[in-house]
């Protein structure tokens, strides 16, 4: 996810963004904890993508 899509969501978007990926993120890990998970650089990518959102969400809300 890039960042100039993250900036356009509005708060209640971005705060539903961020449960959506820690749910996924959730799931890969136990995923790669049973031994399902393929693509290991998944985990990291997603939790990239929440330090993202919960940055810009972080800025909409001090602003």
């Amino acid at each position: 996810m890039k960042a100039s899509e993250i900036i356009d969501l509005s708060v209640e978007e971005l705060e539903a963004k961020t449960r959506e990926l820690q749910q996924e993120l959730f799931n890969l890990r136990f995923q790669l904890h049973t031994g399902h998970l393929e693509n290991t650089a998944k985990i990291s990518a997603v939790r990239k993508d929440v330090a993202r959102v919960k940055t810009v969400l972080s800025s909409k809300l001090n602003a």
